[in-house]
Formats: C-alpha cells, sequence, structure tokens
C-alpha cells in the first residue's frame, strides 16, 4: 500500500519533480533509517525494562533517542528525528510541514485507514534548497501504554514528570498515532 500511495502522489506531481528513480531510492533510505531507528530505540527500551523496570527505560530513552537520531543523521546527507502533536520533550515540536502532515495522518486514520506503515513524501523548499522530505507514523502499542496511556502508574508519572516538565504524551489507546518519525535531505541543486 505505502508504494501504491507514493507512485500515485508521484504521477499526480504532489511531491516535486523528482526523477522516479532518484525517489525510489530516497524512499529506500528513508525507509531503511526509520527501520534502523526503531529498532535501536525498540532495543534502547527493552534494555532500560531489563535494568530496572519502566523508571530505567524512561530514563534510557530520555538520554539515548536524541543520540539515537543524532547518529542516524551523522555522516550522511540525511537529518532523522521524531515529531508528534503531543510532546513530551519540545525539541521535538513538528515545524509547520511536520505539523501539515501529522494533521493528514490523523485525518487518514479517521477515515479508516490503518496507521501501520502510513507515511508521506514530498520535495519542499526547506532553508532556501529544495529538500526531499520523508514522515511515517509511530502507532500506540501494547507496550506504550505503560509511559503513553490514559492509566500511567503514579511512579511512572513521577518519574514522567522529572524528565519532561512539559508532557503532553498520555491519554494514547492502541492503534492510535503517537507522531512520526520524519527525515528530510536536501536534493543535489540542479537535481529534478
Amino acid at each position: 500500500m505505502r508504494r501504491t500511495i507514493t507512485v500515485v502522489l508521484a504521477l499526480c506531481g504532489m511531491i516535486g519533480t523528482v526523477h522516479a528513480a532518484d525517489q525510489s531510492v530516497y524512499l529506500k533510505q528513508a525507509h531503511e533509517l526509520v527501520s534502523h531507528f526503531n529498532y535501536k530505540l525498540k532495543h534502547t527500551r527493552k534494555s532500560g525494562l531489563s535494568e530496572g523496570g519502566i523508571p530505567k527505560a524512561l530514563e534510557k530513552c530520555h538520554l539515548d533517542a536524541p543520540d539515537i537520531a543524532h547518529e542516524l543523521s551523522t555522516g550522511s546527507p540525511w537529518t532523522v528525528r521524531r515529531t508528534t502533536l503531543k510532546t513530551r520533550d519540545l525539541e521535538d515540536a513538528p515545524d509547520k510541514w511536520e505539523f501539515k502532515v501529522l494533521k493528514a495522518f490523523e485525518k487518514r486514520k479517521a477515515a479508516g485507514e490503518d496507521p501501520k506503515g502510513m507515511d508521506y513524501s514530498e520535495v519542499v523548499e526547506k532553508d532556501g534548497k529544495r529538500t526531499f522530505r520523508y514522515m511515517q507514523a509511530i502507532v500506540i502499542s501494547r507496550g506504550c501504554l505503560k509511559c503513553h496511556g490514559k492509566h500511567i502508574r503514579q511512579k511512572v508519572r513521577v518519574q514522567l514528570d522529572s524528565l519532561y516538565p512539559f508532557d503532553q504524551a498520555t491519554g494514547y489507546s492502541v492503534g492510535d498515532v503517537r507522531g512520526a518519525y520524519s527525515l528530510s535531505r536536501p536534493l543535489a541543486s540542479g537535481a529534478k
């Protein structure tokens, strides 16, 4: 389904004027980066849980998630991050383009589309450069509810308040769109 949506968008001219071959390469790279980011985040959470339960997992995620995004962005043309409409860390607030895509993800889910694998890509002007941008939805699973759900244990709430004093990232149910992986890469000058 993901490839079908992207191809349809490309045929309609909605993702800019990137050659189809280049677009395919960019999408493949973006999917690989998201997969790697997701794997590393899950590994961080699992190791935290085994070391000290939910409080340790929260601490490890708080410390390691930004480093993982930085690591994936270093030495690469890609900038890799996560964003959401309900931030836990203010640095993850969406820019205008990300906000628009996150709202579109919510509308797509409300219209009945399964958010697993939901994504969007487009060529935009960013910081004065033509840039390929990609987002893939992050979906709430059962394991996420301990820290992002509607009923969070007091001990976990205290830890969240300590690490994230402006936390808004709770109240979710299984299947909700939590946010998205957001990737961008500038296009070479003259790239079409």
